[in-house]
């Protein structure tokens, strides 16, 4: 691209010049050799110089992309640890995001606004990243607003694990009458009549809002291509430039991996995908883990798109469910031996894993398993493996993992189910859910996702803002400062821990030369930026193996083209995805801190003024005739 000849930056025909060079940059590496810099330059997908611009100039030739950051804040490329990527793409362009609205009101007007537009025989879908607590109503939509919404176009709004609501012409789709048996694990709530009336409750699984889904129309062919590469570039707005894909319920292998390993081979991902595997039939799934294991093995892959092990489940049985609107589930008692020969059989042919678990009466019980096969021998056996969620882990349970060499990846559930949890269990417990500085004081690995999208937001800003503040996405503080993260830890579990949860440390999550070269220019800096801000930051250019892949503002048109959205109605395609919010004003005790601090720096200014002779002695009153009696 044209490039003018600034700081010295002059294009010289050099054999080593650089793809890409970033200058006049606020650079924080993550790397303690040198955490700091104001320019980098990345060559064939590497950073290859990390310094300011007088040593990034030499390496610039007459084909290289120069970025002038303008002072701006850039980072690493962040990397969700617990995200339903593959799922996630499958579907984007047909889901309705109320990812960031703010108010009931404007949600409903967006669903009747697609209905409208919605074709006879698809469904309007709100799948996820949204809570009753964002809105300012503090409520959820009725069914008798879905239907006045849409009276003939079927509705699903999924919320949270908790619940859906339906139109009546949803409950037609589906064929749910007066006659259908409630799931087990589930409630249709009928009205007095005995008919349906549109809401689906999880008491406590979460199976029968999801096998309700499932019912809907799905994408073909390259649509699902077009609707995975415009969910990765959402993903890259945000800076993320990896996602460790934790599969999931209704994600079948190899089927539903398809798209992402033809978009792989085309390179035509804009994101790093690392994947796992998870048995999707109760009672058949050692035989699903047999028949992978000879399929493929760990590592399989290269930098854009890697096995990573098993999970989020081995066996159905073990899986807790994280409903706390219900009571915590109790398990079968005898679930062990299941278990115990899915780990045995990963652990003998060199299969790492993750492992869903919410509570820790679950963790212990999964740990005593672990301890056994330890006893053998077997256990880890060089194999990478990590606790998900453990909102109620306890010490004793954290000193076991590590003794075993686990890790542990932890997700922002609680922005979306605070309240609910806090009702439930009470403060006290809800602060140390999860606790996230227990873990970390045990020298245990920590990486940080959202557990998107289903129920998260996939904005990592989001959960990097919980992190940091302890609060919900109503406001509600539930986590107490000793349970919080300062910003440069909260980043670290989003880069470098992530990396280490892939076993690719020593390649990614920093910058420093030999390095992907994977980063993300931001629109606030992340470090001053006032805390109650952070959910607003977006990237307005992001950069992955040295492509860049997103760019926003003054960097627009530098990113890579896409095909347009398909199908032409698609939700995505009238009002994008997260949906960006104002930000708030300062909370009214912060403003007032505020206003004290201006009034004592202008008494110094006084003081410091009168010193020299240019003010009084003494402050003189001003006068004012509403204050003389």
């Amino acid at each position: 691209m044209p490039t003018m000849p600034v700081g010295g930056l002059i294009a010289r025909a050099v054999d080593d010049a650089a793809d890409v060079i970033v200058r006049n940059a606020k650079i924080y590496t993550g790397d303690s050799s040198r955490p700091h810099a104001g320019a980098l330059a990345i060559r064939d997908g590497r950073v290859t110089v990390v310094g300011d611009d007088a040593e990034v100039a030499p390496f610039m030739g007459p084909a290289t992309t120069v970025v002038d950051a303008l002072g701006r804040r850039v980072v690493p490329g962040l990397n969700d640890a617990h995200l339903h990527v593959i799922r996630g793409g499958l579907n984007y362009v047909l889901e309705l995001r109320w990812d960031g609205v703010t108010s009931l009101r404007q949600g409903l007007a967006m669903l009747r606004e697609q209905a409208a537009r919605t074709p006879k025989g698809q469904w309007v879908r709100v799948v996820g990243g949204w809570s009753a607590e964002q809105f300012a109503e503090r409520r959820l939509p009725t069914p008798a607003e879905l239907n006045a919404a849409a009276p003939d176009t079927p509705v699903f709004v999924l919320h949270l694990y908790q619940s859906a609501i339906m139109n009546r012409a949803a409950l037609q789709a589906v064929g749910y009458t007066k006659d259908t048996p409630d799931p087990k694990g589930g409630q249709i709530v009928r009205g007095r009549n005995g008919e349906p009336n549109g809401m689906l409750l999880a008491a406590p699984s979460a199976l029968i809002l999801y096998s309700t889904l499932a019912k809907a129309p799905l994408l073909e062919g390259e649509d699902k291509k077009t609707s995975t590469r415009h969910f990765l570039r959402e993903l890259n707005r945000f800076g993320l430039t990896s996602a460790i894909d934790a599969a999931g319920g209704f994600q079948n292998f190899p089927d539903n991996y398809g798209t992402v390993t033809e978009l792989a081979r085309d390179g035509q991902l804009s994101l790093r995908i690392a994947y796992h595997l998870f048995p999707q039939t109760p009672g058949q799934e050692l035989d699903d883990l047999r028949r992978w294991i000879e399929m493929v093995r760990p590592e399989d892959g290269d930098e854009w798109l890697r096995l990573n092990g098993a999970g989020e489940n081995l066996t159905w049985a073990a899986a807790d469910f994280e409903n706390f609107a219900e009571p915590r589930p109790e398990l079968s008692g005898d679930y062990e031996t299941e278990f115990e020969k899915a780990v045995r059989l990963l652990m003998e042919h060199g299969w790492g894993f993750r492992l869903h678990a919410t509570y820790d009466e679950t963790i212990r019980r999964d740990l005593a398993v672990f301890e056994k096969l330890a006893a053998e021998g077997l256990f880890p056996a060089g194999n990478r493996w990590l606790f998900d969620h453990a909102e109620t882990v306890s010490r004793d349970s954290l000193d076991r993992i590590a003794a075993l060499g686990g890790a542990m990846s932890v997700q922002n559930r609680m922005s979306f189910q605070g309240e609910v949890f806090t009702r439930r269990y009470g403060p006290g417990a809800a602060a140390e859910a999860p606790p996230v500085r227990a873990m970390l004081e045990r020298g245990l690995t920590v990486g940080a996702g959202t557990d998107a999208t289903r129920v998260s937001s996939y904005n990592p800003w989001v959960a990097l803002h919980w992190l940091i503040s302890g609060r919900t996405l109503g406001g509600l503080a539930i986590r107490p400062p000793q349970n919080r993260v300062d910003r440069e830890t909260a980043l670290a579990m989003y880069t470098r821990a992530g990396a280490a949860l892939t076993g690719e440390e020593d390649v990614k999550g920093i910058l420093r030369p030999g390095f992907f070269g994977d980063l993300a220019v931001l629109s606030d800096d992340y470090f001053t930026v006032p805390e109650q801000d952070i959910p607003h930051i977006e990237s307005l250019l992001t950069v992955v193996g040295g492509r860049i892949v997103h760019a926003a503002a003054e960097y627009e048109g530098l990113d890579e083209e896409l095909p347009p959205i398909s199908p032409t109605w698609s939700p995505v395609a009238h009002f994008g995805g997260y949906q960006t919010s104002p930000r708030t004003g300062l909370p009214g005790v912060r403003q007032a801190e505020l206003l004290g601090e201006a009034v004592a720096e202008s008494e110094q200014h006084r003081q410091w003024r009168a010193r020299r002779g240019l003010a009084p002695e003494t402050a003189s009153t001003p006068f004012d005739p509403c204050f003389v009696l």
